[in-house]
């Protein structure tokens, strides 16, 4: 019986029951619950798989520049960070009220990998994510005005609960990364939070995006 019990919790995809079950056989400790306790700890299991595995998934889409966690983030005097204020951010409240973020600072900081942390605890959170480096991401959408996936790009950015747009800033926009940027920050103004990195400082945007009336709308 416990065969097929295990056949069929494999073939429903209840990965994480199954190997509370196991387990339960192979050290036999399973005698020591009783029945309510012995479901609730599958229960749990399998919950506790489900969420690491939509973790993994989320964080796979998002496809961050950095591995990197909240923890991981070095508060040494030099780099000058706040971190109380870093730790408020990381419970990802400025998603919520759909604020956004303006992470700025000189080359070696670590701007972009406090922008993977926050990004990480934000997919732990069920957020869904979505990293991308400007340079690329201004050239791939430009390719997708040519090859007719622009909208669709457009779309799927439009959608994340966190856009985190790294190493704005790098060169000034042309007349077309302009539209784009104006088109990304139009769809998501109100609705989701974006996060930027930059060397530049923002009183210095207004040359970097190259037009007086589409920065005063950014």
């Amino acid at each position: 019986m416990n065969e097929q019990t295990i056949e069929k919790m494999r073939t429903m995809k209840l990965f994480g029951m199954l190997r509370a079950f196991q387990t339960n056989l192979e050290t036999d400790t399973a005698v020591r619950y009783t029945p309510d306790e012995l479901v609730g700890l599958m229960v749990s299991s399998e919950w506790d798989d489900r969420y690491n595995r939509k973790l993994d998934r989320s964080v796979l889409r998002a496809r961050f520049r950095y591995k990197a966690s909240i923890e991981q983030i070095s508060f040494t005097n030099e780099r000058e960070l706040h971190k109380n204020q870093l730790l408020r951010l990381a419970d990802c409240d400025f998603i919520k009220k759909k604020e956004n973020l303006l992470i700025t600072g000189s080359t070696g900081i670590g701007k972009s990998f406090i922008a993977s942390a926050l990004g990480h605890q934000a997919c732990s959170l069920g957020y869904k994510v979505q990293y991308e480096h400007c340079t690329k991401l201004f050239s791939r959408l430009k390719m997708g005005k040519a090859d007719g996936t622009y909208l669709k790009e457009i779309a799927k950015i439009e959608k994340q609960d966190l856009l985190i747009l790294d190493d704005f800033g790098m060169q000034p926009l042309d007349a077309q990364n302009r539209a784009i940027l104006m088109d990304i920050i139009e769809d998501r103004h109100g609705k989701h939070s974006t996060l930027f990195t930059a060397q530049v400082p923002v009183n210095k945007w207004y040359e970097v995006i190259g037009e007086q009336t589409i920065a005063d709308a950014i």
